[in-house]
């Protein structure tokens, strides 16, 4: 794969991870405990949808192939969509979404402050933009599993099974394939392995502090990244996809 295909192919999945997530997060609005959350979860998928746009444009001129931040993201079909398997399952309960979150983004931050480092500017400016916004998210995320696990005994077991239900997801975030060991190797991108310890020592010590168990690891799924999707993501895009589909090139 020449340097160009690499990084083109990188930035998009990136623009996966973050637009899915985008997708997901724009669901909870009117759908949050609190007038505030969906004030926030609004803002959060905001930012996660502008670092997709940001990932796509550059993934578009790396590519060369006239392909915008649009074609992207509402032009293919499932399987060309990268993203990891965690982002693209359901909300479920309050429980679910702060765990998913919380989870995606301890991981998140550390690939970030990693990609500030790549040797390719295009990839390092963007992670140092959305860097700043990620460190809220998780300091967001990460106050609400504290206060979901350490709150009554009912939001203690919730989210205690929303964590064993979604720790089989954590796996795919550092088994290296292709691509990544590309990035490393050419562009000084991230090493996965690294990143999974630093994750780990994080991610211990919050669920210390929100008094939950770290479940052990299991059976991991795998796939988003190869293009091997849920039966969830199929639902996702035809709801977010339904009005370029629709109407293609349609212009207002």
């Amino acid at each position: 794969m020449s340097s160009d295909a690499t990084l083109a192919a990188y930035a998009s999945r990136l623009g996966d991870n973050a637009l899915i997530l985008g997708q997901r997060m724009i669901e909870l609005v009117a759908a949050s405990p609190e007038l505030e959350e969906e004030l926030a979860n609004a803002n959060f998928s905001l930012d996660y949808i502008g670092q997709a746009r940001m990932y796509y444009t550059y993934a578009g001129e790396r590519e060369g192939a006239g392909r915008d931040e649009d074609d992207f993201a509402f032009l293919r079909p499932e399987h060309d969509y990268r993203n990891l398997l965690l982002v693209e399952q359901p909300n479920g309960h309050f429980g679910d979404s702060t765990v998913r979150q919380f989870l995606f983004e301890s991981w998140y931050v550390l690939l970030l402050e990693a990609l500030t480092r790549c040797s390719d500017e295009g990839i390092s400016i963007i992670a140092a933009r959305a860097i700043k916004e990620v460190r809220y998210h998780l300091r967001h995320s990460s106050q609400w599993l504290i206060r979901l696990g350490d709150g009554t005994e009912e939001s203690h077991a919730r989210v205690q099974a929303s964590l064993d239900e979604l720790w089989r997801f954590t796996g795919e975030m550092f088994a290296p394939d292709d691509l990544d060991d590309e990035m490393r190797a050419a562009f000084n991108g991230p090493h996965l392995e690294v990143i999974e310890t630093q994750w780990r020592e994080s991610v211990a010590a919050v669920l210390a502090e929100a008094t939950l168990d770290m479940p052990d690891d299991q059976w991991m799924a795998i796939g988003g990244k190869q293009g091997q999707h849920s039966e969830h993501m199929g639902f996702l895009l035809a709801e977010m996809q339904h009005l370029q589909r629709a109407y293609p090139g349609a212009t207002w």
